[in-house]
């Protein structure tokens, strides 16, 4: 079996990290992506699985009118999350859960819409994990990514290149492509990407919607 890019440890230790901090150093750089990835998600609304939620920074922005389910691999991130709903009575949030996102623990067809918020570029599997996404979505429902893709060419994609053993022991992949997403589509069948909108800053975050087929 080929090594994953990022092993679980590396992401563990990562995110052990940056839990006491998260939300001061990265709450404003990708505010906008999040708001527009829970817009998108409550276009659908219902049941909303958050995948990636970290320190559920997210959650006040839901609508109580829809049910969010809410996992995350790491439990220093998770116990902040924890705290954000008690401390805000977040009564819409209906569990907060350690769960693997390459094997989730929800049956088939569970979800109006899966969102994953800064999260398909720091996974060990990708590709396994859009699988996962795809199984728990219901027929007709979405799933939205907010997430950097990677350049294809010019000054960007060799910093990035430069860049990816670095970030790569920090917890994410600078330079990963989009081709990864559009070629997992085309493969898994019964998904097709209906949207891709350019985030600030300056583009270099993608907002994606994929919709899995009726």
């Amino acid at each position: 079996m080929q090594k994953p890019e990022i092993d679980q440890a590396t992401l563990n230790r990562a995110y052990a990290f940056w839990a006491p901090f998260y939300d001061k150093v990265f709450g404003k750089v990708f505010a906008t992506g999040r708001r527009a990835s829970i817009d998108a998600a409550e276009r659908v609304g219902g049941r909303i699985l958050d995948v990636g939620v970290g320190t559920g920074i997210a959650l006040p922005d839901y609508k109580r009118v829809n049910k969010i389910y809410a996992v995350d691999y790491s439990e220093p991130m998770l116990k902040k999350a924890r705290e954000r709903v008690v401390q805000q009575s977040l009564t819409h949030v209906e569990c907060v859960s350690a769960m693997d996102a390459q094997k989730l623990g929800f049956k088939d067809a569970s979800f109006d819409v899966v969102v994953a918020q800064y999260v398909i570029t720091a996974v060990p599997d990708p590709e396994r994990t859009l699988d996962e996404f795809a199984r728990v979505v219901k027929p007709g429902g979405e799933i939205i990514l907010v997430n950097h893709i990677g350049a294809e060419s010019g000054p960007r994609r060799m910093f990035e290149l430069c860049f990816a053993p670095i970030a790569k022991r920090l917890g994410w992949r600078p330079e990963f492509p989009w081709a990864r997403i559009a070629n997992w589509a085309a493969r898994h069948g019964g998904v097709r990407v209906i949207e891709r909108v350019p985030m600030p800053p300056m583009g270099h975050f993608s907002l994606i919607r994929i919709a899995r087929d009726a």
